[in-house]
């Protein structure tokens, strides 16, 4: 394993702030193992245990999707979804991550699963709330798909541009003739008309947050980190999401982090995105924790507290 801090050369001050921040914190590894969890089979009654990723994809596509007390919005984009994958001509598979929801949103995902049958869709309910990132986490690591995305619940990114997300993953693969890659879903060619119709004090937390990505995060070739919809080969969400870290807001930018280390590709591709009332992000406090998960990034990295194992450069 190597610590990621070759290229992020540290001004003392900030150095001082690693050190003591590493002091602290370098006992806390995060339990990054997959949880041995089942789903509700409703043609059997039975409880089944899901797969690992560690196996082989057995399904084209896989979409994880993270759910947060969601039985009012994920229904509207399921109804979106399923006619939409009644089109495809390919394999797939879709797995709602309850992370500890208080509503009726794993009661939504079992109706679903009686009406299109576990295969299709199951739910995997999560003993306790993790984040949306260890929401993700999980979800990928016990999924079949060759290709896995990962959707927001709300719907806001339209599913029609699914193809030309996945056009660029293919492409991606053969040019690099690799296994590894990512296609991530953009909405920066938007922030233009975003920047015009946004509140003043909502664009000075949008430049601030990007300004942490690119100094904090280290991460200046992806515009848009943090649209929910990535698109990830089997191999690359293996390597990935076994060794991420954060498991809230900013668990994007760690992804990123980490593939840029490992040298695999990512590609962003313009999608179409509506803005969706419930969301779970409370402006001004969401983005103090992504600050702190951003720094925690930078310190932990630098002081070898986390680490990325260098064997998934050889897979």
């Amino acid at each position: 394993s190597s610590g990621i801090n070759a290229d992020w050369p540290l001004r003392p001050g900030i150095l001082l702030v690693a050190f003591l921040i590493g002091v602290k914190v370098t006992s806390l590894v995060p339990n990054k193992s997959r949880l041995q969890l089942s789903y509700l089979n409703p043609s059997s009654g039975q409880h089944e245990p899901f797969p690992s990723i560690d196996d082989a994809g057995t399904v084209e596509l896989s979409i994880v999707i993270p759910a947060y007390n969601e039985s009012k919005r994920l229904p509207v984009f399921l109804e979106v979804l399923f006619p939409y994958l009644a089109t495809v001509q390919y394999t797939y598979e879709i797995i709602v991550v309850d992370d500890g929801s208080k509503d009726d949103t794993v009661a939504v995902v079992h109706s679903y699963s009686e009406k299109y049958g576990s295969d299709v869709i199951r739910c995997m309910k999560l003993p306790a709330n993790r984040g949306k990132g260890g929401a993700i986490r999980q979800g990928i690591l016990s999924c079949k798909g060759n290709q896995v995305l990962f959707a927001d619940a709300d719907g806001a990114t339209d599913i029609n541009d699914l193809p030309k997300v996945r056009k660029a993953l293919a492409d991606l693969l053969a040019s690099n003739s690799s296994q590894h890659g990512i296609a991530v879903g953009s909405r920066a060619h938007l922030q233009d008309d975003a920047i015009a119709t946004r509140s003043f004090i909502r664009n000075i937390l949008m430049w601030g947050f990007h300004m942490f990505v690119f100094f904090l995060g280290g991460v200046n070739n992806i515009r848009d980190t943090q649209c929910g919809f990535k698109l990830f080969s089997r191999a690359t969400a293996r390597a990935l999401f076994k060794q991420m870290n954060i498991e809230r807001w900013a668990f994007d930018v760690e992804l990123f982090v980490i593939a840029n280390y490992l040298g695999i590709g990512a590609v962003e591709v313009a999608v179409n995105w509506e803005e969706v009332d419930g969301s779970k992000l409370v402006p001004i406090f969401s983005w103090l924790e992504m600050a702190k998960d951003l720094l925690m990034i930078r310190t932990r990295y630098f002081i070898g507290a986390w680490s990325v194992s260098d064997k998934f450069k050889s897979e």
